[in-house]
């Protein structure tokens, strides 16, 4: 299948174009800058695009057999100035307005485009519910833009073209994301909660990340929203207590909430505010996770031995 990723050179676009050529898929990427762009997985086409039309690209879309749209200009790559909340959100309606014309005009429409989100478009009220699939959005300023992010590719369904959305959760990884960030303070003994420590960490282990994007392009069933977080969701403090015990470290220094907000602004919602999400519709489609428990996905990303399944048991309610 010929494959058109959008965002494919970040912490998710990387891996998944990787695993892609691996199955026999044709990929190309769209990039701002094909010369700079460095370290991409061998196979790999690069194409260059503006991020906001169709300009040099949009014929290839005609006869490809899917669009995966990444796109979206970093949510936590500075403070939230009036001119950096404009761009976050603008980046990504006009990389959505840019496929939708690419696919309109297409003689051949692609089969499916699945469209990035973010589990932050439930907002930051959810308390310790379990959010599924078909909570509401919230009213702040992710939630907002995640909304819009949907919203920006919803033509595409209108011409039948399968649109599977991923809302995705806190991707741990060590080549970047936040899990590296959450990391060093621990390995540096000044680790602890952020914050309360109370809020919901909704993460996937990046190879799972990749796998339930696999298994959403190939399934035929697979359309809307999907929440893409491990099915043993754990609280900050509770993912803080794994990862000091992964690596021997103390993990008893706590992060005062109003130090945060003091050091990032408004942007400190990122780590002081969380979704108890869980994937109920990829589940029910039958995805199994390699990482099914934070201990486990920490574990392998520190690269310390697993232990059996029911030796360090995860308090009872992050495993309902």
């Amino acid at each position: 299948m010929r494959i058109i990723i959008t965002g494919g050179t970040g912490l998710i676009g990387r891996p998944l174009s990787q695993a892609l050529v691996a199955d026999g898929h044709d990929v190309t990427v769209l990039t701002r800058d094909p010369a700079k762009t460095k370290a991409m997985p061998a196979g790999v086409k690069l194409q260059q695009w503006d991020g906001e039309s169709v300009q040099g690209w949009g014929q290839l879309v005609d006869g490809a057999g899917a669009l995966i749209n990444l796109a979206g200009s970093g949510i936590a790559d500075g403070r939230w100035s009036a001119s950096r909340k404009q761009t976050i959100r603008q980046s990504r309606q006009n990389a959505g307005k840019a496929i939708v014309a690419a696919i309109t005009a297409a003689a051949n429409k692609p089969q499916v485009l699945i469209q990035s989100s973010a589990v932050g478009y439930y907002g930051v009220e959810t308390g310790d519910a379990l959010v599924t699939e078909s909570a509401s959005p919230g009213s702040d300023f992710l939630s907002k833009v995640c909304f819009d992010w949907e919203v920006s590719t919803a033509a595409a369904s209108r011409m039948g073209v399968r649109r599977p959305i991923l809302r995705t959760g806190i991707v741990l990884a060590n080549d970047g994301g936040a899990f590296p960030k959450l990391v060093m303070p621990f390995k540096l003994f000044i680790g602890g909660p952020l914050g309360s420590g109370k809020q919901w960490l909704p993460w996937i282990h990046i190879e799972d990340e990749v796998r339930a994007i696999q298994f959403l392009l190939a399934n035929n069933a697979a359309d809307g929203p999907f929440n893409l977080a491990g099915p043993t969701p754990v609280t900050n403090a509770e993912m803080g207590k794994l990862v000091a015990e992964a690596l021997g470290r103390p993990g008893f220094m706590p992060m005062p909430g109003i130090a945060m907000q003091t050091i990032f602004g408004e942007m400190a919602t990122l780590l002081l505010d969380g979704q108890r999400a869980v994937p109920t519709k990829l589940q029910a489609l039958g995805f199994t996770f390699k990482f099914a428990t934070a201990q486990a996905a920490v574990r392998d990303l520190l690269g310390t031995k697993a232990v059996p399944a029911d030796a360090t048991k995860l308090p009872a309610e992050a495993s309902e």
